[in-house]
């Protein structure tokens, strides 16, 4: 994956527990897609300064991926959910059953739901 997108990826699991001023630097550099001086410009400290927090940031981030594990536990559970929708959509088609037929669909259903 590339390191930009795990990056905000990983921001949206963690961003939380960052120091704000940190939080707020790599938000506009990730998701704002401004440079280091126009977020220097709008926190007032220096081109390299937010580079630093950037980059510390960016550090705590793998680390609390590599410790807590939630976005890959995410990764996961979201295959798991296309799976058992699949499946759940295979019994529907191959089943005559009304029942069975049913029950496949509230499965998928539901499965739909907690991807969301």
């Amino acid at each position: 994956m590339e390191k930009n997108m795990e990056v905000s990826l990983l921001f949206d699991f963690y961003g939380e527990l960052l120091k704000p001023s940190g939080r707020r630097a790599v938000y506009l550099y990730y998701n704002e897609d401004l440079s280091l001086s126009e977020i220097a410009d709008q926190t007032g400290i220096t081109r390299q300064g937010v580079r630093d927090s950037i980059k510390r940031c960016e550090q705590q981030l793998f680390d609390f991926e590599e410790k807590l594990g939630l976005f890959a536990r995410f990764g996961q559970l979201e295959s798991g959910l296309d799976e058992i929708s699949a499946l759940a959509q295979k019994i529907y088609s191959s089943s005559n059953d009304k029942q069975i037929k049913s029950l496949a669909q509230s499965i998928g259903q539901k499965a739909g739901l907690l991807k969301e």
